[in-house]
């Protein structure tokens, strides 16, 4: 039996996906599935720089606004919803088309992903009470005693993975790196075809990063950070407000750095994001990669795809 095709448009943050996206849809009979980790949110608009509703009516989004900021969204949870999104569109006789820059949803979708223990808050906050006695740095030396595979891809101060590397082990006895190693190879069997936005010039990516978050501002997103600390349960630790751009802006609100230095720090901060998106990219195999900056973007992909296509009859894209 003949792959099912799903493609894939990936990209560093500012490179212009949605826009693309939506121009691929108006040439291919595509459904798009958003592959973000924070797009997943409710009322977190502005931030995230998610399509406004007249984008969506022109070009819905599954897996847009499906969680509340309060919870939380993992990787297994993603792959969990993205398999059902990418079914119910293959079985209306339409192409899936996941675009985003959550690079590790990508790669937990192509490469597989250990059915993990469950997440459990007695666990959790165990943890937490030993981190506040020692600090997170220890938390992390304790990690790689049992896990350095782990911890070496763990930062010492990313306290999200921390707690779960270390919950993983006490639910379970069996450390994180060995879950994924014995990961069940039975995906379902796709044709990925994949695409990147790599742009050339990283000092116009700067810029057009630097650009966005002033826009975001002059948008409100104060104001939308000032309405999501009014929600009970959520907080500045909470995974959604970890998002960049949030936790500087949550950070300001709380008195800490003025307007224009949380700008300059969140602004730092997504073109960090940037760079680690595109050392991903950089070590994907079988990758298509496009200019963005360059005229001819969506004609370029619609090329590949019309090419491989007329190869095989997909869904009756011969001849197009």
């Amino acid at each position: 039996m003949e792959k099912l095709p799903v493609v894939c448009l990936m990209g560093p943050t500012a490179s212009g996906k949605t826009d693309v996206a939506v121009q691929l849809l108006e040439r291919f009979p595509f459904d798009i599935v958003s592959v973000d980790s924070a797009l997943v949110y409710r009322g977190m608009d502005i931030g995230t720089a998610k399509p406004d509703a007249k984008v969506l009516e022109r070009a819905p989004h599954r897996l847009i606004d499906i969680r509340d900021p309060e919870d939380a969204y993992s990787a297994g949870a993603f792959v969990r919803d993205a398999r059902a999104a990418i079914a119910a569109i293959h079985a209306s006789g339409r192409v899936p088309l996941l675009v985003g820059g959550t690079m590790l949803y990508f790669r937990a979708l192509i490469d597989g992903i250990a059915e993990l223990p469950a997440a459990n808050a007695g666990t959790r906050a165990e943890i937490d009470a030993e981190a506040q006695e020692v600090g997170w740095t220890a938390m992390h030396t304790a990690l790689a005693e049992i896990d350095p595979q782990a911890a070496a891809r763990i930062g010492a101060n990313d306290r999200q993975r921390i707690q779960r590397a270390l919950e993983v082990f006490r639910l379970s006895g069996r450390s994180l790196s060995d879950w994924h190693a014995e990961a069940s190879a039975a995906q379902p069997t796709f044709d990925f075809i994949k695409f990147a936005l790599l742009p050339a010039s990283r000092a116009e990516l700067h810029r057009r990063i630097n650009e966005r978050f002033l826009l975001m501002l002059q948008q409100g997103f104060v104001g939308e950070v000032v309405g999501l600390r009014e929600r009970a349960g959520l907080g500045a630790d909470s995974p959604s407000m970890r998002a960049v751009g949030y936790r500087q802006i949550w950070a300001h609100l709380d008195g800490g750095d003025d307007l224009a230095e949380a700008t300059s720090k969140a602004q730092a901060a997504s073109r960090q994001l940037a760079k680690r998106q595109l050392t991903w990219l950089r070590s994907e195999t079988e990758l298509n990669s496009v200019d963005p900056l360059e005229d001819g973007v969506t004609e370029t992909i619609s090329s590949v795809l019309v090419t491989k296509w007329n190869q095989h009859g997909v869904y009756g894209l011969t001849g197009l």
